[in-house]
């Protein structure tokens, strides 16, 4: 266990060039004084491991100091090809440098790691779009991906909802492939980073020149952030419904797992015909009756009173134009 963890050790200096011993314990999820024993022992075994004291202080390795070790076990290198997701580095324009990259992993790996890495490429395959959704056309995605790494600002023209088209310049921060659509994260002179689509791109320019990508932005912090956000400002009321035991797979596929999950986990348990009471999340009341219709009778609205009227009506102008049909047959 100890040997892993020195190598890790060693390994994320060499990656990551300067880090405090504060760092380091975040990263390998140990105790601050665990890091200075094994920084003795990296030492002690002839590592070249230098502290650098005072405020800025932390550990570096000499410069110029590589070590040839990779550490892989069988389970490491075979999960690296289920992060290949071959489509999204196409679409970046890396696909023939990320089958590359996978082809001299595997000619660099021993015997049996190559053969595990061999199978799981053969029996596992990520497909990122959902069912009954094709994956964004993203034909500006290069150009935006090529801004992101050389840091050149762009000047774009993009369709707002409404929709409405904008002329903006932009600084692209970072790129997001999140349920087969793509995103980038973009700031502008004076404003903070905004997130955009790709596919609502309409035309697309670089322009000469670099920005200065701010030092403390995490792509990542800010994403978890702003889809969090996305998510609370998306729904923007709630419903009260009363819906069968059997019924809740389905109502998890059309108003969503994670929001369904959550509800089922607060309600009590079912009434005497096996009835869950659910307090569920909605984009809106007008939007709400297009999802919990598709429930049928295994669903009924309790409220807000405002939604059990438009249930009413909806469910009624239904009745009615069934009505006339079947007169007309």
């Amino acid at each position: 266990m100890r040997a892993s963890r020195l190598l890790s050790l060693l390994l994320l200096l060499q990656v990551r060039g300067h880090l405090t011993a504060p760092e380091i314990a975040e990263e390998l999820e140990v105790s601050v004084r665990t890091v200075y024993r094994d920084m003795e022992a990296l030492s002690a075994a002839g590592v070249p491991v230098y502290a650098d004291r005072g405020p800025a202080g932390g550990y570096r390795l000499l410069d110029g100091y590589r070590t040839r070790l990779n550490g892989l076990t069988v389970e490491e290198a075979s999960s690296l090809f289920l992060a290949g997701l071959p489509g999204p580095a196409a679409d970046l324009g890396l696909g023939e440098e990320a089958a590359a990259a996978e082809l001299k992993l595997l000619a660099a790996l021993p015997p049996e790691p190559r053969s595990h890495a061999a199978r799981m490429r053969e029996r596992f395959h990520l497909e990122v779009p959902g069912w009954y959704r094709s994956a964004d056309a993203a034909p500006h995605l290069g150009v935006v991906a090529d801004a992101v790494w050389e840091g050149r600002p762009l000047r774009m023209v993009y369709t707002r909802w409404g929709p409405r088209e904008v002329e903006r310049v932009v600084h692209p921060y970072g790129v997001v492939l999140k349920g087969g659509s793509w995103y980038f994260v973009a700031g502008a002179e004076g404003g903070g980073p905004r997130t955009y689509r790709v596919a609502r791109i309409v035309s697309v320019e670089p322009l000469p020149g670099r920005f200065d990508r701010p030092p403390d932005f995490d792509l990542i912090a800010y994403w978890n952030e702003w889809s969090a956000e996305f998510l609370r400002r998306l729904y923007t009321a709630e419903a009260v419904v009363r819906v069968a035991a059997s019924a809740v797979p389905l109502l998890a596929y059309t108003a969503g797992q994670d929001l369904v999950d959550a509800a089922v986990a607060a309600a009590g348990p079912p009434d005497e015909t096996g009835r869950l009471t659910l307090t569920l999340p909605v984009e809106s009341i007008t939007h709400a009756p297009w999802v919990l219709l598709r429930l049928g009778a295994d669903l009924e609205v309790l409220g807000p009173p405002e939604l059990r009227t438009r249930m009413e009506q909806v469910v009624a102008d239904l009745a009615a134009l069934y009505h006339r049909a079947a007169d007309t047959l």
